[in-house]
């Protein structure tokens, strides 16, 4: 099965590894221990930071010592790089694997952490690699509910052979009750766990500046008893009071009185958590360049929360990690800028950063070194980096459907990184005051139960082809009838519905006759992307024949970048400051760039054929491809720097974040490698194969593995 010694012997039951253990358990780790002895899945759903994952933990060691190979499983590149990290620590970099789409580290070994995806990936396709598999991880399950991705957990507990154990791990949820009856009904005997004690008390407070005497307070936002705290509510009382006779469209900055209170400035707050020795913080701001912005007004007001020793540490970490990176990379992402902030000892943590940089952050502030960082709502999402207090500018953000007030699930899992366990006596929860909402509307969201778990699972194309390749109709309607989508159906054939409309696409599109899949039908079974069809038709053309690799890279970016990153910053004309259209050395020349053009109106043409034929069928309908970084992608591919290949971008697009531009350029070059595993052409795949290795170099290969 494996050429690797195996790690663990077979000696050796939970005894021993508790015994190793620096703490005693509690109780629901006790609870969970003793299922997975029993032999039975488990669900653990508990607060960030209870130690859900020492139950992972032990369920990996079990499984190495049946002899067994056991799969760790997240929804996030960089939760699984972590991951990896961490178990590499205790097994050996020889006995841990990681595959995350575009990297493939030692797949064969004993542990293997993967994305979500990948795993499903997996049982569609009856890899050999499921051989010997004794128990899987699926950490944060509770994405299950996620719109986009959900799907993919229901997948693999459904799919997976029956004799694989699963530990699934999640936030707190309201309905695990009702999560572990579905999970017994698909994985057979599987014991909920639910601990709701958090194993550091949270304190919760109200931020806000009283104007009277320029004071910044910290009013409780609840009492022990969970009910709201007096003085908060006074505060609503005096605003209220304030605002009487006034528009209802008055603004802050507008003419007439003052209120009373207003919400405290980001140095004011860093002071005040500071005095009161609240550090280190994480304070949540939903919006990347507001928490870029946050970093530089704290510089501006000259707020130092390192010493000297920590200084220097900060500054060895940091051209550590960036000793990859050419002088001019560094200068195109702002080093000097940002490792001044660091060494201040703040620092800003976002999707918009480079892995580098973002990992620099994590270890950093994991150590002690940094006292702030403003994070967008990405770093609350299974990173590691429990802090002592957390704060949250604005109880609102942009959704779907615009501004909205935070949930109860949303506020517990920012929170929840709020006090580290064996150094805080207690976290803090801090809520910033706004004229946006009350006080009391805080406090109700604070103290209410988490919400339901919801399933968000839809067949999609390929799953569609997969069931009818292994499937006659009627199981391949049981298999969905067996998802948790189902489970919570009101309507009782609602999936069986949806896939008999993916499957008249699908008839009609030439991929499946008679219940049967045409040559066509087999080639998307092999692709795992949300635009599965689009690409399946885009192999079946000749869109990509002829085409060299960095051609082939750029028409495959219409159909993985997401055009609302970019922005236009007033000036600038859609171009980075100081360079000129004409300037710009992309090394594509005029006959690459029309090449590129045409093929990509061609993936255009193709995608609104398959749009007209979802509508006719009630299916929502395919994203249309966005070509607007093709010839950036092209241009790094064809060897530009990392600093034309932007301001590519922002000619033709707006401004793109560099992290945007490196995950655009990852998710590219993982499916290209789906593309050179998968096109009939030789030639094609190929020129995919050869794309993978151009995309992935320099700042886009930098950071951990899978970064």
């Amino acid at each position: 099965m494996t050429a690797f010694p195996w790690p663990v012997q077979e000696t050796g039951g939970a005894a021993a590894f508790v015994a190793d253990l620096p703490f005693a358990l509690d109780d629901f780790q006790h609870d969970a221990f003793g299922a997975l002895d029993a032999d039975h899945s488990v669900l653990v759903s508990a607060p960030t930071g209870s130690g859900k994952t020492l139950v992972a933990a032990y369920a990996v060691h079990r499984a190495l010592r049946a002899r067994g190979k056991a799969f760790y499983t997240t929804p996030l590149k960089a939760l699984s790089n972590q991951k990896y990290g961490e178990l590499a620590a205790v097994y050996g970099e020889d006995h841990v694997g990681l595959l995350t789409g575009d990297t493939t580290l030692r797949p064969r070994a004993p542990v293997v952490v993967m994305t979500t995806e990948v795993l499903r990936n997996m049982l569609l396709a009856g890899s050999d690699l499921l051989e010997g598999l004794h128990t899987v991880v699926l950490d944060e399950v509770h994405f299950i509910q996620d719109r986009y991705r959900g799907g993919v957990w229901e997948e693999v507990l459904v799919l997976s052979p029956p004799e694989i154990r699963f530990v699934c791990l999640s936030a707190t949820v309201n309905n695990a009750d009702e999560l572990g009856g579905w999970l017994r009904s698909v994985r057979g005997d599987t014991a909920v766990i639910v601990e709701r004690q958090r194993p550091i008390v949270l304190r919760h407070h109200f931020a806000v500046h009283r104007r009277e005497d320029e004071e910044t307070l910290l009013c409780p936002l609840l009492h022990d008893n969970g009910r709201p705290g007096g003085e908060g509510l006074r505060i609503d009382q005096a605003v209220r009071r304030a605002l009487q006779g006034r528009s209802v469209h008055w603004q802050p900055r507008g003419r007439g009185p003052r209120l009373p209170y207003r919400a405290p400035l980001r140095t004011e707050m860093v002071e005040e958590l500071g005095r009161r020795e609240m550090l280190p913080a994480i304070v949540f701001i939903f919006s990347r360049a507001a928490c870029d912005d946050a970093v530089r007004q704290v510089m501006r007001d000259g707020v130092r929360l390192t010493d000297a020793q920590e200084r220097s540490t900060i500054r060895r970490v940091a051209e550590r990690r960036v000793e990859p990176l050419g002088d001019e990379d560094l200068r195109v992402l702002g080093y000097d800028e940002w490792l001044e902030g660091l060494e201040r000892g703040v620092a800003a943590h976002h999707a918009g950063l480079v892995p580098l940089f973002r990992e620099t952050v994590e270890e950093c502030f994991a150590a002690g070194l940094l006292k702030v960082v403003f994070a967008t709502e990405t770093l609350s999402l299974g990173i590691n980096m429990p802090a002592r207090s957390v704060v949250i500018e604005r109880f609102t953000k942009y959704g779907g459907s615009g501004r909205a007030t935070l949930t109860s699930g949303e506020y517990l899992q920012l929170t929840g990184r709020a006090g580290r366990r064996g150094l805080d006596e207690e976290g803090h929860a801090v809520v910033a005051w706004s004229t946006e909402i009350t006080f009391a509307e805080a406090a109700r969201v604070a103290s209410a139960p988490p919400p339901d778990l919801r399933s968000a699972f839809r067949p999609t194309y390929n799953l569609a082809v997969n069931l009818v390749s292994r499937f006659d109709r009627g199981t391949a309607n049981e298999v969905l009838h067996r998802s948790f989508a189902q489970w919570q159906a009101r309507q009782p054939d609602l999936l069986s519905l949806q896939l008999g409309h993916r499957v008249a696409v699908l008839e009609q599109m030439g991929y499946v006759d008679d219940w049967t899949l045409t040559p066509s039908g087999r080639r998307l079974s092999r692709i795992y992307h949300d635009a599965d069809l689009l690409i399946a038709e885009a192999l079946g053309s000749d869109v990509l024949a002829g085409a060299e690799p960095s051609v082939v890279a750029g028409v495959l970016s219409a159909v993985v970048f997401e055009p609302r990153r970019a922005r236009r910053l007033p000036g600038h004309q859609g171009q980075r400051r100081g360079k000129r259209r004409a300037h710009l050395q992309d090394r594509l020349g005029d006959k690459r760039t029309i090449e590129l053009a045409w093929r990509c109106d061609a993936v255009n043409v193709m995608a609104e054929r398959i749009r007209d034929v979802e509508e006719a069928h009630l299916v929502p309908r395919t994203r249309q491809p966005a070509a607007g970084l093709a010839t950036a992608v092209a241009s790094w591919a064809r060897g530009a720097s990392f600093s034309t290949a932007l301001d590519v971008a922002a000619r033709d697009i707006g401004e793109l974040a560099p992290g945007d531009f490196v995950r655009t350029m990852k998710s590219v070059a993982d499916l290209a490698q789906q593309v050179s595993h998968t096109a009939a052409d030789p030639g094609v795949a190929a020129a995919a194969r050869e794309a993978v290795d151009l995309l992935l170099r320099g700042v886009v290969a930098g950071g951990l593995p899978g970064a």
